[in-house]
């Protein structure tokens, strides 16, 4: 086998395990694992994946790769957007909503001033059960992500989550009376 040969053996391979590798970080499970992390930390109960949230989300993202503009859809669904170059995957984009839990203040239930919280609120909602992502890369080079959520959270007046020493004791058995 001559030289030539190895080589366009070795750039074949090399783009079709590419795709892959990009891919590796942004599937399905990648999403829920970086959610579900961060709704564990509060007591609040896992999401699942939704495919129809999922193509409403990509059907979304494709329509923003053309500039990566942050311009939320007006869906139904509760929503976070993302977006950074050179790179941005499921777990990056979850932590960029999740590191907001620094400005969410539980007891009077708002933001710091001037700071920004309700990407961190929507991602504990305890409401919110399903979720679906799409991410794309956007013709100038950016990543956009965005996030679907079902229900939606954020409602007015209302908790993203019970503050765990108001929470029930799972752990602990429950006594129920006995009749003889």
């Amino acid at each position: 086998m001559g030289y030539f040969n190895i080589a366009l053996i070795v750039c074949f391979i090399t783009f079709a395990v590419l795709p892959s590798i990009s891919q590796a970080q942004n599937t399905p499970q990648d999403y829920l694992n970086a959610h579900n992390a961060a709704r564990r930390q509060v007591g609040v109960g896992p999401m699942r994946w939704d495919n129809r949230l999922a193509a409403f989300a990509q059907n979304y993202a494709n329509k923003r790769a053309g500039d990566c503009r942050m311009q939320h859809s007006g869906g139904p669904y509760g929503e976070n957007l993302a977006a950074a170059f050179p790179q941005l995957n499921a777990a990056g984009a979850v932590k960029m909503w999740v590191d907001e839990k620094q400005w969410y203040n539980y007891n009077s239930n708002t933001c710091q001033a001037g700071k920004v919280c309700g990407h961190y609120t929507q991602v504990v909602w305890r409401n919110s059960v399903r979720l679906g992502c799409a991410r794309v890369r956007c013709n100038n080079g950016w990543y956009f992500i965005t996030c679907n959520y079902d229900p939606r959270g954020n409602m007015n007046g209302q908790r993203p989550f019970l503050a765990l020493e108001h929470q029930p004791d799972f752990d602990s058995k429950l006594e129920l009376p006995i009749d003889v």
